[in-house]
């Protein structure tokens, strides 16, 4: 450890008022759990997070059916619940697809069969996302991690024939951590920082054979301003040494990680 101060939960995950004002030598990593979604293996149960999570960020799908019967248990172990939500996607399974239907592009995602590109983010979309957040700050959720925000490039823009433009899909995602922030929660973005500076966190999906591909000044700076960084790390056999490798590349030990290891076929917690 870089620190001996003692650092409460709440200035470790950016609350309180904190997060712009922590520096990186007073930031720490914490353990990160995720119910939400995996690549190779399986994610956690909410019975092993409720078993092992503590001090923890913990990321779950709360529009699933029952799991917000535990989010309270869940934060009564000193963790803090993230919940899941795909800003640039539709997806067929969600009960407000039907809502969100109007503002998606026709053709679906092949990685993805049942989600469908967001193409119109200026009329009436925002509401039925606000819906969502309204939810998630109703059953007590600390933040919200949002999926797919990076989905707007101009590649995906001319493949998919989107009409929103780059600049308007930014505005579209911020727009929405400041109605989270209004509702009392924080926002972590999701393998993006560019545009996304009021966000008080960002988790990275790394791969054994694509590590640290995104904006790594951009990560540096939201280390050294206090801010939770996630790198949720898939397919990997030395887990160690790949957790060893990232805070090394970066000088630093508030790197927080959690690895899908490939012989157990599971997340492994650090």
């Amino acid at each position: 450890m870089k620190t001996l101060y003692f650092i409460t939960l709440c200035s470790l995950l950016g609350g309180c008022g904190g997060a712009a004002t922590q520096t990186q030598d007073s930031q720490k990593s914490i353990p990160i759990y995720n119910q939400a979604y995996q690549e190779n293996g399986a994610p956690d149960t909410i019975a092993e997070i409720l078993h092992e999570a503590r001090h923890a960020y913990v990321l779950v799908d709360p529009f699933e059916e029952n799991i917000t019967t535990h989010i309270a248990d869940i934060r009564a172990n000193d963790n803090e619940v993230a919940g899941y939500i795909s800003a640039g996607t539709g997806e067929k399974w969600r009960d407000d697809f039907d809502q969100l239907k109007p503002y998606l592009t026709s053709k679906s995602w092949p990685e993805w069969p049942d989600e469908f590109f967001v193409s119109e983010v200026q009329t009436g979309i925002l509401p039925v996302m606000k819906k969502r957040i309204d939810k998630m700050a109703a059953w007590g959720l600390d933040w919200v991690e949002f999926d797919n925000m990076d989905w707007l490039d101009e590649e995906n823009r001319k493949k998919y024939s989107l009409n929103a433009t780059p600049s308007e899909a930014t505005s579209y995602i911020n727009a929405l951590c400041t109605y989270t922030h209004a509702k009392g929660m924080k926002c972590m973005a999701k393998n993006t920082v560019e545009g996304f500076e009021t966000f008080d966190g960002v988790l990275y999906e790394s791969y054994d054979t694509n590590k640290d591909w995104w904006d790594h000044a951009g990560t540096q700076e939201f280390l050294k301003a206090g801010k939770l960084v996630i790198i949720n790390h898939y397919h990997e056999s030395d887990c160690d040494a790949v957790y060893a490798e990232y805070k090394a590349l970066y000088h630093s030990d508030a790197i927080s990680f959690i690895c899908e290891d490939i012989t157990q076929l599971k997340y492994r917690h650090y």
